[in-house]
């Protein structure tokens, strides 16, 4: 996939750019594999907003990918390849020897008529779903599952992927983008290849009504609220909110660690990169 940009005829249009969605599916998905997408739009079972700035968007169905791979030892085709709007990544449709269809992500480079295979005796492909313990080291993944069975979890975006590092014992150690290394039963499944669309992350939206079908509504900045809403709120004329950075419940917007799960920590071999300032 590549970049799409404009001609200037008008101020949105001169600093549009898009991906191209040229050698994709043009028609509508398949159907049975297909479900209302009756999004919550930031809020709550009782109404309440829980989740700011979410709302309106253009309507869509929500395509139901299929991120366990269990159908193993059989061969499947690919269909076509398909753009998702519920996601960065584009998706394919497979059809497996029994006619059975369905979902999964594409990796890049991946053609229509392909076949692809899951289980411990797949070929080492790009498309083909093993257990980490049969992939070789250096070998980029996705849709990596944290506990055996589980569904992928890990590299599930556009243009990611993870690579094996090494083997300790009954776990692979896996190093992700964010520089985080940790280790994973090898008895969970990971998909071989880096995921399509990687000039995702070069998208200039190109004008606020684009936000607004992709259902994200403005955001309003805490300085310039009254006390009441937000605790940087008030003040006389143009100030600087008097504090550290927070959010409107209070909480530290910058730096504050958040993770609370200790009984996960021992796998955890190398924490991620801090950003720079």
């Amino acid at each position: 996939m590549s970049l799409k940009t404009f001609k200037p005829y008008t101020k949105t249009t001169r600093g549009t750019v898009l991906t191209s969605r040229d050698g994709l599916w043009k028609g509508k998905p398949y159907k049975p594999l297909t479900s209302a997408n009756n999004s919550s739009k930031g809020r709550n079972n009782y109404g309440r907003i829980t989740s700011r700035n979410h709302g309106g968007g253009h309507k869509h169905k929500y395509r139901q990918i299929d991120f366990y791979r269990k159908k193993i030892n059989l061969s499947a085709e690919v269909e076509r390849i398909e753009y998702d709007p519920n996601r960065s990544c584009h998706i394919m449709l497979v059809k497996f020897e029994d006619g059975e269809k369905f979902y999964y992500l594409a990796p890049q480079n991946i053609k229509v008529g392909e076949k692809i295979q899951n289980g411990v005796n797949s070929e080492i492909k790009i498309g083909n779903c093993l257990p980490l313990s049969d992939i070789p080291v250096g070998i980029n993944i996705h849709n990596v599952e944290l506990n055996p069975g589980g569904g992928g979890k890990i590299a599930r975006s556009a243009g990611t992927s993870v690579t094996i590092s090494g083997i300790d014992g009954n776990y692979s150690i896996i190093k992700m983008a964010s520089g985080e290394v940790r280790k994973i039963d090898s008895r969970s499944l990971a998909t071989i290849g880096v995921l399509s669309n990687p000039d995702n992350k070069n998208i200039k939206i190109g004008k606020a009504g684009r936000n607004r079908w992709l259902g994200r509504r403005p955001h309003t900045r805490g300085v310039v609220k009254n006390p009441v809403d937000h605790p940087h709120g008030g003040g006389e004329g143009k100030s600087a909110g008097g504090r550290h950075p927070v959010s409107p419940t209070g909480q530290s917007a910058k730096g504050l660690k958040t993770r609370d799960n200790k009984r996960t920590d021992k796998y955890i071999i190398r924490r991620r990169k801090k950003k720079r300032a």
